[in-house]
């Protein structure tokens, strides 16, 4: 136990180091200024050349919003198509079938958005071809997407008053080129090193210990399950992602993809400092939001080193914590720091099972998620965190009787109206379609779809609850880590998470840069004695507070209903 919590100190602690280095790195791209990576050059100027895309247009925001949407509905079309014909295309040496149109959607917009909530088994659902050449081309672009996002933030809150926010296509290439592709290469060699698969053969028949003849699915993994981390996707090679032996082998690999997948969401947080020259600013958003991810740790880490009282009553010793459905060879103490860092970002990738944590512990899970701004995706996690920024300016403005202002620009009713149609947005999605699964499971358990809502749930009563509500939250987070007790593959939950897909990642995208680029063309006010200050201990104490009760506590009733009755029954 001692050696699993120092592992995951040096884990953050390196994890913490990088993401400062990278942080600089990430600030002197988006800033146009000279870095290592300068002889990619070539490659962004086919890219564009190739596209007919003039990167040195200028856009406003809502030109941004015009091209973020366009392309991704263009990668939406040619994801389905590919789903839907990947049983009859190449590059399929295991024979894998096409989709079905319920789960081709489904999976198509939850690798479009970020999410990953793979509805389908990853090694027998899709093929090499759809694999590599959609999964992970979704994986690169749309990671790159949310920090494209991103650097249209920093571009408005720069400048003092301006409409001209840079080229939305040029902020996606070199996302790609100069930040993803560099750290996803160096991730994928340690992987390989350390005995990740990179073949393109089929399965492998092999004979168990027992005598058994079974099929090993194989692959060119290693390069998949590195950008599934630094992109913040989640979507792994195999079924069950990075508690597959061959996805994550041993601890260092462990180690590896723990540290990238939240590398830069931190690096994104200091890179903010750095563009806006307002370093002090970054920290207390850093301090915010590690205060968050501490506060979900560490019930999480004790309810699971203690293991289940359930079974410790039987007179079973766990000397281990609680082992249900995690791997001996990481422990119960780095599965729950896993835990707890895949759900505070929107990576959703897993070491260990969600659905077999204490009760406490899925609750903890399952408010990393619904928060939704302690780190957060790439690029989506600041803009999230923003929107609660704004309205703590806004309400901190009127405490002290001051006009709210927010780094030389005065926050009106406008920005006002959007931040709060954002901030309630994330809960009303989550909230209404798990009541709406709810009440088909209880009134309508037989209706025929294509699986009747009694089979959703291998779990009844409370974990029940929990699973469906965990699913939708999942899915509005962008996160697709899930409760595997639910059932998900079937008509009603591939089509109703694919519309909380769909609005939990544009809208929350769309508010914020919609804030930022009304912000950018106000006149500027040079700052003075009267002006709250918004990088100090007691403005980050205030934000934290707004994020507590509006995002925390909306959700109370239903973990009442889930976690929380489903901990004080004994489960």
């Amino acid at each position: 136990m001692n050696t699993e919590f120092v592992s995951i100190i040096v884990t953050y602690g390196l994890t913490f180091i990088l993401a400062l280095i990278l942080g600089k790195y990430i600030a002197k791209v988006f800033a146009g200024d000279k870095t290592i990576l300068d002889f990619l050059k070539p490659l962004e100027r086919f890219i564009f050349r190739f596209s007919g895309i003039n990167p040195d247009r200028e856009m406003n925001w809502k030109q941004h919003m015009v091209a973020l949407l366009s392309i991704n509905m263009v990668w939406f079309v040619y994801a389905f198509v590919m789903f839907m014909l990947q049983g009859h295309l190449p590059f399929n040496p295991d024979h894998n079938p096409s989709m079905t149109p319920d789960l081709a959607f489904n999976t198509d917009i939850s690798f479009i958005v970020n999410c990953n909530l793979q509805d389908y088994s990853g090694e027998t659902g899709v093929t090499y071809l759809t694999q590599i050449f959609v999964l992970m081309f979704l994986h690169f672009v749309s990671a790159a997407t949310g920090i494209a996002a991103l650097a249209i933030l920093f571009k408005a809150l720069k400048d003092k008053t301006t409409d001209k926010l840079g080229n939305f296509f040029n902020y996606l290439v070199i996302s790609c080129t100069r930040i993803l592709l560099p750290l996803s290469i160096i991730v994928a060699v340690i992987l390989v090193f350390n005995g990740t698969t990179a073949s393109y053969q089929g399965h492998a028949t092999v004979i168990t210990l027992q005598g058994d003849t079974q099929q090993v699915s194989r692959g060119p993994a290693a390069a998949m399950i590195a950008i599934k981390h630094i992109g913040t996707n989640g979507g792994g090679w195999f079924n069950a992602n990075s508690a597959h032996p061959i996805e994550n082998p041993n601890y260092i690999t462990n180690m590896t993809e723990v540290i990238t997948q939240v590398l830069l969401p931190i690096a994104l947080i200091f890179a903010l400092g750095f563009s806006l020259r307002r370093k002090r600013l970054a920290w207390v958003i850093y301090a915010v939001m590690t205060t968050g991810m501490l506060l979900l740790l560490f019930p999480t880490i004790s309810g699971e080193m203690h293991g289940n009282p359930a079974i410790a009553q039987m007179g079973v010793q766990q000397p281990l914590g609680n082992m249900e459905g995690k791997e001996v060879r990481f422990g119960s103490i780095a599965s729950a720091y896993w835990s707890t860092v895949t759900t505070i970002i929107s990576t959703g990738s897993v070491n260990s099972m969600h659905d077999s944590y204490m009760p406490l512990s899925g609750m903890m899970q399952m408010l990393a998620m619904m928060t939704n701004c302690f780190y957060g995706g790439n690029g989506v996690g600041i803009l999230n965190y923003f929107i609660f920024l704004i309205i703590a300016v806004f309400i901190s403005g009127l405490m002290v009787g001051r006009t709210p202002e927010f780094l030389g620009r005065k926050i009106e009713a406008r920005e006002m109206k959007i931040a709060t149609i954002i901030a309630l947005l994330h809960p009303l999605i989550i909230l209404v379609n798990t009541a709406l699964a709810s009440y088909i499971l209880v009134y309508h358990p037989d209706i025929s779809w294509d699986m009747k809502p009694s089979a959703w749930l291998n779990n009844p009563g409370f974990h029940g609850f929990s699973e469906m509500l965990y699913q939708n939250t999942s899915s509005a987070a962008n996160n697709g880590s899930a409760f595997a007790g639910l059932t998900g593959n079937n008509n009603f939950w591939n089509i109703s998470t694919g519309f909380v897909l769909i609005l939990g990642r544009f809208l929350p995208i769309i508010g914020p840069v919609a804030i930022a680029g009304i912000l950018a063309q106000k006149k500027y006010i040079p700052e003075s004695s009267g002006t709250l200050k918004t990088d100090t201990f007691t403005f980050g104490l205030m934000t934290f507070g707004v994020i507590a009760i509006i995002a925390a506590l909306s959700f109370f009733p239903a973990l009442v209903l889930g976690p929380i009755a489903e901990h004080f029954s004994g489960f």
